[in-house]
């Protein structure tokens, strides 16, 4: 064989060599495209047609819900002006009430009477039927017997209260929320799953609206498949600086857990019911700011607006009774889009 031949036959080898790579790169690459379930829903599946939306408390300093010796809850005056700066200065259209105790019923009926142009996705409060002791860490001992089988009849009160909230204020409510985070392993008020369901189920058979449950991101895609065949959308939790994510890595962690979710049930319509980002923290340190969260908020808000998904950014107000009461600076105290004396932060300037 001449020189040249042997040239030529080499090129030829390498260049057909070259070309089976870069097909089976291409292959991997579409194969690995196919495992991933557009994210991307319809404008019908947005809760009450929009996709911003904000959690919505209200206590203020020196207020708090019941924590075993009785609510402190806002005025009618402190929640009224909470209203007007959510729905004109803000601009939102749909808040998330986590209960339907007092404090929340209140919420609903001066909307009601001062016709504010807000709708609500109403909570059902559960308390612990389980004592979760063994994963939850800041539960040093059993929660004692008695404790859980009062907490089941306080949770068919509450249920009960719901439904008739829902009932009053079918124009207002446009979805319930059985449970907030009842089902992940880490937390104190751990309820079992048919139990859940069996509580869903006595919800849904007594009003119109949509019924829910929120979750941990994680949790839905982990063990979701079962509950989401009950519900008529599932309400997905994300916070990647709670993960040790900052900004930068946070908005791309932030799609990646919602991909999760869509890929693990692919027919659920999804809607992010808490989605945040703390100003203050000792737990962060520099990884929260306002800065941060004005960015965080921005992005997400043309992202779920984009994706059609109805998100609810965690929180509208600061609430200085939650956390470590010897912590000031802890993050459960500072990720509302206002200050606690309702000044707005630098994300709603």
């Amino acid at each position: 064989m001449n020189k040249i031949l042997k040239i030529t036959l080499l090129c030829f080898l390498i260049s057909n060599l070259t070309g089976i790579n870069s097909f089976a790169q291409v292959k991997n690459s579409e194969t690995l495209n196919q495992k991933q379930i557009p994210i991307q829903q319809h404008r019908k599946d947005l809760l009450g047609g929009v996709s911003k939306s904000v959690c919505y408390s209200g206590f203020r300093t020196g207020q708090h819900p019941d924590r075993g010796d009785g609510a402190k809850n806002p005025t009618e005056e402190q929640i009224l002006e909470d209203l007007k700066l959510l729905s004109k200065d803000a601009g939102f259209k749909l808040i998330r009430l986590y209960d339907s105790g007092e404090n929340s019923a209140t919420v609903l009926k001066i909307i009601a009477e001062h016709k504010i142009k807000i709708k609500v996705m109403l909570g059902i409060w559960l308390n612990a039927e389980l004592s979760n002791h063994l994963s939850c860490t800041w539960l040093t001992e059993p929660i004692p017997q008695q404790t859980l089988n009062k907490n089941k009849r306080v949770n068919a009160q509450e249920i009960n209260k719901g439904i008739a909230l829902a009932q009053k204020y079918k124009n207002i409510v446009i979805a319930v929320n059985v449970g907030n985070e009842a089902l992940v392993d880490w937390n104190d008020h751990k309820v079992d799953v048919d139990t859940l369901i069996s509580y869903i189920r006595k919800v849904k058979s007594a009003i119109k609206q949509p019924v829910t449950v929120a979750e941990n991101y994680e949790w839905w895609a982990a063990h979701g498949a079962k509950l989401a065949k009950e519900l008529d959308f599932i309400a997905i939790h994300i916070y990647p600086v709670w993960e040790g994510k900052d900004i930068d890595e946070g908005i791309k962690y932030s799609i990646e857990n919602v991909q999760k979710v869509r890929n693990a049930l692919p027919d659920a319509k999804i809607v992010i019911s808490e989605a945040g980002w703390a100003t203050v923290a000792s737990e962060f340190k520099e990884r929260a700011s306002e800065e941060k969260q004005k960015q965080y908020y921005n992005w997400i808000m043309k992202w779920s607006s984009k994706m059609k998904i109805t998100t609810f950014f965690f929180e509208a107000f600061d609430e200085d009774w939650k956390g470590n009461p010897n912590d000031p600076l802890g993050a459960e105290k500072h990720w509302g889009l206002f200050n606690v004396d309702r000044t707005p932060k630098k994300v709603m300037n």
